[in-house]
């Protein structure tokens, strides 16, 4: 199959979903299967050079709406050439310039929201629900409605996406999702992680890694580690482990205030901020943590969970990372609700445990990510569906 990924951009910083297409492309390449992908990226980021597969860029768009102009004349050119399109996110130009052509084209079109169906961002972010619910009424939904199939990546994810928007009709399917195992060996990881954040060797230390943005709780997280950093030499002697705060923030100010936060927690000195982690650096600080830590007020997925468990490190999770319930009947994760009381409750029930049930959890997390989200296994999955649903006749409602 020839398969086109529209997407806004694949920048690196944006997250998850960038990131698991940039696993899963080489795969599908050696199954037979040719990626391309269309962005409104700005065709000289210097992303785009090392990105897997071909790109064609026609950006930078100027809004979050993804806008281009150049995007329809490309489609209207280029669709036929495809046997599939799949649109990555919703609420974009992208996925109705799509709909609108592959009809005109008979060219079947795919949707994976990515999360952006959670009933919980109602609540969150009120006046953009606004906004997407008028949306809904008079494009999104259609969208949905009318594509082959629309891909969740864990069944709590179609689950809650039944519950935010009426007139919710369209083609589900679960598809498996994950990540790639390590690449290159330890000891290399360690020594990238060490030249990345020296100030942490020798230390004990919880990992966030992620992008730094306000739905991830990292304000949560701090008080916490405050708050067990200022009575853990009473409760348990000796000294706690660090914290590090990895990955990228486009907000400069809200950075500054976390980093203030940590100031004002009298845990400064005990926070490590060392940016985005990329290739060995990453994999370093994720086999090098005793726990990964992620109190989400929302998320999807969480490449970055899953990573950790390939590298056999314990998760310690919110009750809103959608593949919690999973994790947890593995044994590989402790889970609360991204509240202060739980989020703290969270790192205590971590160190109460013992060293053999933490052992366990390590264990555990390894055989869980290649049950559950070895890139291999859903690389085949993918493909399977494409192709099944490809095959199938398909009449659009007009």
């Amino acid at each position: 199959m020839k398969i086109l990924r529209v997407i806004a951009t694949v920048d690196p910083a944006t997250g998850g979903p960038v990131a698991g297409m940039r696993a899963i492309t080489p795969l599908l390449t050696k199954l037979g299967h040719q990626t391309d992908f269309l962005t409104v990226d700005d065709p000289f980021a210097g992303y785009l050079q090392s990105w897997v597969g071909q790109t064609f860029a026609m950006g930078p768009a100027k809004n979050s709406y993804a806008y281009s102009h150049r995007v329809r004349p490309w489609l209207e050119k280029n669709i036929s050439r495809y046997d599939a399109v799949v649109i990555h996110g919703l609420w974009q130009f992208l996925g109705l310039t799509v709909r609108s052509i592959t009809r005109e084209k008979n060219v079947p079109y795919f949707v994976i929201p990515h999360g952006m169906l959670d009933p919980t961002l109602r609540s969150t972010y009120p006046v953009k629900h606004v906004k997407k619910w008028l949306y809904w009424q008079l494009v999104e939904r259609r969208i949905l409605r009318d594509a082959r199939a629309v891909f969740f990546t864990c069944q709590e994810e179609r689950r809650l996406a039944r519950k935010t928007f009426p007139l919710y009709h369209c083609n589900e399917r679960v598809i498996a999702y994950g990540a790639a195992r390590p690449e290159g060996f330890p000891d290399n990881w360690a020594a990238s992680w060490r030249t990345r954040c020296p100030s942490v060797a020798g230390h004990r230390y919880f990992l966030f890694l992620g992008r730094i943005h306000s739905k991830k709780g990292v304000e949560l997280l701090l008080r916490a580690f405050g708050k067990i950093t200022r009575t853990y030499a009473v409760s348990h002697g000796g000294t706690p482990p660090d914290l590090v705060i990895a990955g990228p923030c486009v907000d400069d100010r809200y950075l500054a205030t976390l980093k203030t936060l940590a100031q004002a927690e009298g845990i400064g000195p005990s926070v490590h901020w060392p940016g985005m982690l990329t290739g060995e650096a990453k994999w370093g600080a994720l086999d090098g943590a005793e726990a990964f830590v992620l109190p989400s007020f929302q998320e999807n997925f969480g490449i970055a969970v899953v990573e950790a468990l390939a590298c056999g490190t314990p998760v310690l999770i919110s009750n809103r990372v959608n593949i919690w319930n999973e994790l947890e009947s593995d044994n590989v994760a402790l889970v609360e609700p991204p509240t202060q009381e739980g989020i703290t409750r969270l790192l205590e029930r971590w160190l109460v445990l013992s060293p053999d049930a933490r052992n366990k959890m390590g264990e555990a997390a390894k055989a869980s990510f290649e049950k559950r989200f070895e890139i291999g296994f859903a690389a085949h999955h993918l493909a399977d569906q494409l192709s099944g649903l490809v095959s199938q006749r398909h009449t659009t409602t007009r």
